[in-house]
């Protein structure tokens, strides 16, 4: 079974247990500050990561960086997957607990690369437009700032993308001369 499944069901099983707990977003907070810590600590990555490491070590290590931090039940879920063998996926199952609560709340993550940075204002409307094409709760808007696209900017939508730089204008134009040249 593939770490990407194996990291959803047991990120699905936490949304759930968040919710019957209600406090959805008080566990999603906890999970953006256990990726922030691993992605801040490498030791910690690795501790996670190596088999030869014993589970009561790994949990009280965890013990002593969250306990008080998080909630007590994202605290025990960590405990729980330590003592099945998985702590090398918590990682995983955090950034996938983030993707599902996203889901789960309508919220859709895009990316607006452009050849100068872009105004609070146009970004705002960015959003709006994005949203309301997509039907969309809330859009969550990471910008890049790519001066080779010349003008213009490129939006990414999960697997959709619109290109209305300069840059991807020529690059149609140059395909289309090039087919139809005799």
């Amino acid at each position: 079974m593939s770490v990407f499944t194996v990291a959803s069901r047991y990120a699905k099983s936490l949304i759930d247990l968040s919710k019957e707990q209600g406090n959805l977003d008080a566990v999603k907070g906890d999970m953006e500050q256990f990726i922030a810590v691993v992605k801040q600590n490498a030791e910690l990555a690795a501790v996670l990561k190596n088999p030869i490491i014993k589970q009561d070590k790994k949990r009280s290590i965890l013990s002593a960086l969250f306990d008080g931090k998080v909630q007590p039940s994202v605290l025990s879920f960590f405990h729980m997957l330590v003592t099945k063998g998985r702590s090398d996926i918590l990682n995983d199952v955090a950034i996938e607990f983030i993707r599902e609560y996203r889901v789960e709340k309508g919220i859709v993550q895009a990316t607006v690369t452009s050849a100068v940075p872009l105004s609070e204002e146009n970004l705002t409307q960015l959003k709006a437009q994005i949203a309301q094409e997509i039907k969309a709760n809330e859009v969550v808007l990471d910008t890049k700032v790519d001066a080779t696209l010349i003008g213009g900017f490129v939006i990414k939508v999960g697997d959709r993308q619109v290109d209305v730089s300069i840059a991807g204008r020529l690059n149609k134009l140059e395909k289309h001369f090039a087919a139809n040249v005799i």
